[in-house]
């Protein structure tokens, strides 16, 4: 397996030692997840990270896949299979570009590929597949408590406090940059109305306390501010 380039610039020890954490990271719960001898998890670790770091990317980038796995962490409890949910945190913006729609069915298939080559077993595989593809949605079906525990990670950033919050919006944005304004507004709205439309946005009991609130009082200013 090839490893790909990181990032154009890592003079910055934070960055080489955040990319070390990620590395970690990954090996650590590839090899909670797979039996046996299995490749060297470093190689995918470094793939998936110069995805991660695509230069298009303003908000889906390696510090948005590390809040989702901070976020895991604080959630796995909740988890039928916590180290299945952080592999699909890995994997859910892989492939990641704001002009297509296809984005997690396609990271939903580098899942798929890669992972049996790392080692996984084709059921484990075929979880951390369709927990990537549940976050098209972020609605999963009660019980599904990986689910659950993917889709409230992922969503935390809604709850952050107002400077956060105006971060992340600025940098979906800055994402969509080619997108003129008047265009933006209306599907960022869309967007907006969608996650207000559901019943809960968080589903377990940790993210319903703690999130679920902040983030309606998040997107509903936003939504206002765009209409």
């Amino acid at each position: 397996m090839t490893t790909l380039p990181l990032m154009a610039d890592l003079d910055d020890p934070t960055d080489r030692d955040a990319l070390d954490d990620l590395r970690a990271r990954w090996a650590r719960t590839l090899d909670a997840a797979r039996q046996g001898e299995a490749p060297d998890p470093a190689p995918y670790a470094d793939r998936l990270l110069a995805a991660w770091a695509e230069p298009h990317r303003r908000y889906h980038t390696t510090a948005h896949l590390t809040a989702v796995l901070a976020h895991v962490d604080t959630l796995a409890e909740y988890a039928e299979d916590a180290e299945l949910v952080r592999l699909a945190a890995w994997f859910h913006d892989a492939v990641y570009r704001p002009d297509r729609s296809e984005n997690e069915e396609r990271s939903a298939g580098l899942a798929e590929r890669a992972l049996p080559e790392a080692g996984l077993d084709p059921e484990a595989t075929a979880e951390v597949a369709r927990l990537v593809r549940l976050t098209v949605t972020h609605d999963p079906h009660e019980g599904d408590t990986n689910g659950e525990v993917l889709c409230d990670a992922d969503l935390a950033v809604l709850a952050g406090d107002p400077e956060e919050y105006a971060a992340y919006a600025a940098a979906v944005r800055a994402e969509y940059a080619f997108v003129p304004d008047d265009a933006f507004r209306a599907g960022r709205a869309a967007v907006l109305r969608q996650l207000l439309d559901l019943p809960r946005l968080f589903r377990t009991p940790y993210g319903m306390r703690e999130w679920e609130a902040r983030a309606r009082e998040n997107l509903t200013s936003e939504l206002e501010l765009l209409t």
